[in-house]
């Protein structure tokens, strides 16, 4: 459940949770709400996931200010992949420059993304072409989405990763000191009997 509600699965939530009985203090019709500003950020849509968010939860960037200039950020890298730099440069100097005075750290980022406008965005060859690359888009998604669910209380990633990681580097350390019924499958997770060992054996021979 926790691995549902966190990743957005809102259907499979609902039906896991009518299955199997199990019930949440998470209001199941948030999820849709979060994964609608998630979509927004991963389809460069800044600006509605700024809006989407201050309605959700209207604090939260006002108190998280390296989240709104990852957000500003983000709109900036917007605005030089569509090629407008002029209104790039604008917005630069309007709303992420105030962030770098008051937050200095911030500035090396700012200068980074500003690197941008000196390579053509479409040919992909800028040495922070990765900064144009989807899993920028992803990056940011995924921090505005932790910080939503922390807000609200709830566990900013799905403990179900860390507990495969932790099932494989177990099973591995018992691999090299006993035979075990193990799970050799994450989609089909059920407990198999170890081949058994053969057994060696000398001929006998004479002459």
């Amino acid at each position: 459940m926790n691995y549902l509600i966190i990743e957005g699965y809102k259907d499979a939530a609902e039906k896991f949770s009518e299955e199997s009985g199990l019930h949440t203090r998470v209001d199941l019709g948030s999820i849709e709400e979060r994964m609608q500003i998630r979509f927004a950020v991963q389809n460069g849509d800044i600006r509605s996931a700024i809006e989407r968010v201050n309605d959700l939860n209207p604090d939260l960037l006002e108190t998280d200010a390296r989240l709104y200039f990852q957000l500003q950020q983000q709109q900036l890298i917007e605005l030089i992949r569509q090629g407008k730099s002029e209104e790039a440069l604008v917005f630069a100097q309007e709303e992420l420059a105030p962030h770098g005075a008051e937050h200095p750290e911030l500035l090396r980022e700012l200068e980074r993304t500003m690197a941008l406008l000196a390579f053509d965005a479409q040919d992909g060859k800028s040495p922070l072409a990765e900064l144009l690359d989807f899993q920028q888009r992803q990056k940011t998604a995924n921090e505005l989405n932790a910080a939503l669910l922390a807000a609200h209380s709830q566990p900013r990633e799905p403990k179900l990763p860390a507990l495969l990681q932790l099932l494989a580097w177990t099973q591995g350390q018992l691999d090299e000191k006993a035979r075990y019924p193990r799970i050799n499958s994450i989609v089909n997770p059920v407990l198999e009997e170890p081949p058994a060992q053969q057994e060696s054996g000398t001929a006998v021979g004479g002459r």
